[in-house]
C-alpha cells in the first residue's frame, strides 16, 4: 500500500476514469457521438485505435489491455452523477493544476490522476486518512513540505498539494524512467512497484502482475481522460455554460499570532462559509499561529456567489 496516497475507496466511480494520458495520439474526436435518445442504452464503450499516457503508448493490441480499459471505461461511463459532477469541475480546477504541472516538468496528463484520486474534490478524505485533491497521507504531506495540523492542513490546498504531488511524481520518474510506472507508484508506492518489478523481472507496467487496485489504476485514469476529451461519445451532454466557473478572488496575507477565521472573513466583507470554500486548508474556526507564519488567504470577489456557478 502506498505510503503517499491510495485510491478513495468511497469514490470508485471516478477512480475509474482518470489520469494523465497523452491526448495527441488519442484520436478521441473520431469516436461516434450517440444520439441523446439512446443514452439510456447499455453499450460497450468505444475506445480509440491508439492511445497514450504521457507520450507512452498504451498497448491496445493486447486483449487484456483492451478489456481492462473497456471495463473501467464502462464504470466511468455509467456512474452518471459522479462522472457528471467531475466533468463539470474540470473547468474550475484544471486551469489551476495544469500550469503547476508544466512548471515542474510533469506531463499535463497527470491532471487526470487527481481526478482518479478525488474526483476533483478538494475536501475529499479517505478511510486511509488521505486528504485533498491528490489524496496525500499526513506523513507524506510533511515529507513534501506541507503543513499538516488540526487547524491548518495544506493537503487541502489545491496549489500546494499539486506541488507536493509533482515532487513525488518527478522522484518516481527518476527512479523508474517511465511516467506510467510513476503513476502506478502513486497508488502502490515506489517500493511496492520496485519489489514486484524485481520479483517478476519485468520493466513495463502492462506486463506486471500487481495488486488489483493498481492494475486497474491506469485504466481508471485513462477512462476519464477519454470521457473528458469527448463527453458526447459516452453519453454526457454538457453545454459550455454548465461547467463550474473558476473562482474569482483576491489574496490577503494573515500572520496574527492567534487567528480567528470568522473575524478574518468579516474584516474582508465575506463570511466563514465562503472563506472555507476558497481555502479548504483552513480546518477550524481559530488557529494558534505559534510560528508567526504568514498565510495567503483567498477572499471572494464582491460578486462571487452570483458569478461562480
Amino acid at each position: 500500500m502506498n505510503k503517499y496516497c491510495r485510491l478513495c475507496s468511497f469514490f470508485p466511480a471516478l477512480l475509474l476514469g482518470v489520469c494523465s494520458f497523452h491526448v495527441a495520439s488519442c484520436q478521441v474526436s473520431d469516436l461516434p457521438a450517440y444520439n441523446t435518445g439512446e443514452v439510456s442504452s447499455v453499450i460497450v464503450p468505444p475506445i480509440p485505435d491508439k492511445l497514450a499516457f504521457a507520450s507512452e503508448s498504451v498497448p491496445l493490441e493486447y486483449y487484456d489491455t483492451r478489456e481492462s480499459l473497456e471495463e473501467d471505461l464502462a464504470v466511468t461511463m455509467y456512474m452518471h452523477s459522479k462522472t457528471l459532477k467531475t466533468l463539470r469541475a474540470t473547468k474550475r480546477y484544471f486551469p489551476v493544476i495544469e500550469p503547476i504541472l508544466e512548471k515542474h516538468g510533469v506531463p499535463a496528463d497527470f491532471k487526470y490522476l487527481a481526478v482518479a484520486e478525488s474526483g476533483l474534490d478538494p475536501e475529499a478524505y479517505s478511510p486511509a486518512k488521505a486528504a485533498g485533491l491528490w489524496q496525500i497521507l499526513a506523513t507524506t504531506g510533511k515529507e513534501y513540505g506541507l503543513e499538516v495540523g488540526t487547524g491548518v492542513d495544506e493537503r487541502y490546498d489545491v496549489e500546494k498539494s499539486t506541488v507536493a504531488a509533482c515532487k513525488y511524481l518527478k522522484k518516481a520518474y527518476e527512479r523508474f524512467g517511465s511516467w506510467t510506472l510513476a503513476a502506478a507508484s502513486y497508488n502502490a508506492g515506489m517500493a511496492g512497484i520496485s519489489r514486484r518489478m524485481a520479483s517478476q523481472d519485468e520493466q513495463n507496467y502492462y506486463d506486471l502482475f500487481l495488486p488489483t487496485e493498481t492494475m486497474r489504476y491506469i485504466f481508471r485514469i485513462l477512462s476519464f481522460k477519454l470521457v473528458e476529451r469527448n463527453p458526447a461519445a459516452y453519453g454526457f451532454y454538457i453545454d459550455p455554460e454548465q461547467y463550474y466557473e473558476p473562482y474569482r478572488y483576491s489574496v490577503v496575507e494573515v500572520s496574527d499570532r492567534k487567528i480567528n477565521w470568522s473575524d478574518v472573513a468579516r474584516q474582508h466583507g465575506t463570511n466563514y462559509k465562503l472563506l472555507r470554500e476558497l481555502n479548504p486548508w483552513i480546518r477550524g474556526y481559530q488557529h494558534d499561529n505559534v510560528s508567526g507564519k504568514t498565510y495567503k488567504v483567498k477572499i471572494p470577489d464582491a460578486n462571487f456567489r452570483t458569478e461562480a456557478r
